[in-house]
């Protein structure tokens, strides 16, 4: 199977800038998993679209600001993108220019007041372009929240504003790590929220933190022969028993976004009973997949020739995908983290 075979020709002005001014208005493009059959909607309309009796699964892995300005010692301006923490204390982190940052080259990063918030050295690089980072004095979350920046996407073309700090994380986000949002969860609204769980459908919360290598483009010919980056998730042992009764009974299992799709099915069994704990995951899922879990998704419009449209183009088919997506694309929706939504059903 050829990655050319998941281009599609996207407009750049579709590629959304900003959120809609309020959370929870985005359009919502609903389509059907087996006969390809789409409608235009609103995501307002989704609570009343869910069959009773789901459990909606979402990840309430939380952003870390985690993009910081530094300082080199020859004067120059670096940026870094810390990724997560060895049990050293030192971090891998991704750098701009990242060729001039070699090892034994040192940083200082400044407060708002012009004070030394943090210095380092580059001790290592990695196989995989990161380098390793050894800071002077331990890394806290409140560091990050002192002098970090939100880690927008590579596609929106901006700085990130102080709006971003609340609209680029999903309401019910809890655990810090990630450094991109699971943006399908950036639609919900407690309003919504509480009118899907007064349909009787409850919502069950699993933590995968999301790496740069969601943003890593498929470079191989045939995709088969693209190597995944991994990440580390955790279902919780309560989640895990309220999936593996939803499935003995029948009833659907909607994930919220690509990472809570990844996480289900790389804890699952052959039976597709779930397993609990943390572990970590490199999984591929592309056509011919075998879905164990999830029955129903709920995501965003992804970039041409990316994993997480060919992880959709799985669970929809590829040619239902693709119709749908060129629907959007006429119908001027707006695409990838800002944008729109799409819910691919079972009806």
């Amino acid at each position: 199977m050829l990655t050319k075979d998941f281009y599609f020709d996207l407009p750049e002005e579709l590629i959304a800038q900003f959120p809609t001014e309020h959370r929870g208005d985005e359009r919502l493009l609903v389509l059907d998993r087996n006969d390809g059959s789409y409608s235009d909607m609103l995501m307002h309309d989704f609570p009343s679209l869910l069959t009773p009796g789901s459990l909606l699964v979402v990840n309430n892995s939380k952003v870390r600001k985690a993009r910081l300005y530094a300082t080199s010692g020859s004067g120059g301006n670096v940026e870094f993108l810390f990724l997560y923490p060895y049990p050293d204390g030192s971090w891998a982190v991704m750098t701009k220019r990242a060729r001039k940052q070699k090892v034994g080259k040192s940083y200082k990063f400044f407060s708002k007041d012009g004070d030394v918030a943090l210095s380092g050295t580059i001790t290592k690089e990695n196989e995989d372009g990161t380098k390793v980072f050894a800071p002077d004095d331990s890394i806290s979350e409140e560091l990050f929240d002192k002098i970090g920046h939100v880690p927008l996407p590579p596609y929106i073309k901006r700085e990130d504003l102080f709006s971003d700090e609340t609209r680029y994380q999903t309401v019910y986000a809890k655990k810090e790590g990630s450094v991109a949002s699971p943006t399908a969860g950036l639609h919900f609204t407690p309003e919504i929220l509480g009118e899907i769980r007064k349909r009787g459908i409850d919502v069950a919360e699993v933590t995968l933190h999301v790496g740069s290598g969601t943003f890593l483009p498929v470079r191989s010919e045939r995709i088969e022969d693209h190597r995944m980056h991994t990440e580390s998730y955790e279902v919780p042992d309560d989640v895990a028993r309220k999936i593996n009764e939803a499935k003995k009974s029948g009833r659907k299992i909607v994930a919220v976004g690509t990472t809570s799709m990844r996480t289900l099915e790389s804890a699952s069994c052959d039976d597709g009973m779930v397993r609990s704990g943390r572990s970590s995951t490199n999984i591929f899922i592309y056509p011919g997949y075998r879905f164990k879990v999830v029955d129903e998704l709920l995501t965003n419009f992804h970039t041409p020739e990316s994993t997480l449209l060919m992880l959709v183009s799985a669970f929809a088919g590829k040619e239902n995908i693709m119709n749908a997506y060129h629907h959007a694309i006429g119908e001027r929706y707006r695409f990838f983290s800002y944008g729109d939504a799409m819910y691919i059903r079972l009806k």
